[in-house]
């Protein structure tokens, strides 16, 4: 989809932190989100290393920039250098989203809106649903707050040791008073016997990024009942073999693009057209 571009010198920048970030897509669907609505604006990626993470984030201030995505490896360490945390980017730890308010620097995580809005996509009435959360970074939980937000009361958490789990119970014991009945932590060997006791599985790590990657449990235990999401933005093995089985699945690109679109309405105030993001991120 071609892009038109008419910069002034009233033309306001937007942008995203990332390491590397030449991939993202996140520059195209935005800067077309702008030109739709008739904001004068652009977005632009920025290759920041991790050890001038501290002053490109200065840079938002002193260039005036409106706002910015953040993406690896640096959604975690960035917080450290803003001025304010949105309620979600205190229990998660990580953010994805900065607004700049008058050199007022405002932090916050779209990634909760846009995998709760990507869930309910396949699975519109998901609170009485079990979950299988596979992994216990940042983008898990991202995911386990939404699910918790949104009532949902059995999770459970596998990672390749559970004192990370043990972390996510003790920080969001303030989000819910029964969060350690709600969450239970068990490591990837105990996955195999404890998906009867899911029904949407999620992964959240990077494992199936690339091909040769191995799986994260028997995928022949998968069963047609299951709904099965990979937040990795493409159709990863473990989406084959969902798809195989006849299962409902989904990939990251939902996720993706609710985000951004998130983000876009916290600058903005305005919601993009979803329907024409979707085309660009589905066929470029």
């Amino acid at each position: 989809m071609k892009l038109e571009c008419n910069i002034n010198g009233q033309t306001q920048i937007y942008g995203i932190f990332g390491y590397p970030v030449k991939h993202s897509k996140s520059p195209t669907f935005q800067t077309y989100s702008f030109q739709t609505l008739g904001i004068n604006a652009v977005y632009i990626p920025f290759e920041i290393k991790p050890e001038d993470l501290e002053k490109a984030v200065q840079s938002i201030k002193i260039l005036g920039i409106k706002g910015i995505n953040v993406t690896v490896p640096h959604k975690e360490q960035i917080i450290k250098y803003v001025d304010e945390l949105s309620p979600e980017v205190k229990y998660i730890k990580a953010t994805n989203t900065i607004h700049n308010l008058e050199g007022y620097l405002k932090a916050y995580n779209t990634d909760v809106v846009g995998f709760i809005r990507g869930l309910k996509e396949i699975e519109p009435n998901f609170s009485n649903k079990r979950f299988l959360v596979i992994g216990a970074g940042g983008a898990s939980r991202a995911v386990l707050y939404g699910l918790v937000k949104e009532g949902v009361q059995k999770i459970i958490i596998a990672n390749r040791t559970t004192s990370k789990i043990q972390n996510i119970i003790k920080d969001f014991s303030t989000l819910h008073r029964y969060i350690d009945q709600i969450i239970t932590a068990i490591t990837l060997e105990d996955i195999d016997k404890q998906l009867k006791n899911a029904d949407i599985i999620i992964n959240t790590t990077s494992i199936g990024l690339k091909e040769e990657d191995p799986e994260l449990f028997n995928y022949k235990l998968i069963e047609p009942r299951h709904t099965v999401i990979d937040i990795i933005y493409r159709k990863t093995k473990l989406l084959k073999t969902a798809e195989e089985k006849g299962c409902k699945w989904q990939d990251g690109l939902p996720m993706l693009m609710y985000q951004g679109i998130e983000s876009f309405k916290i600058w903005t105030g305005k919601e993009p057209p979803i329907d024409k993001i979707k085309n660009i991120l589905t066929h470029g």
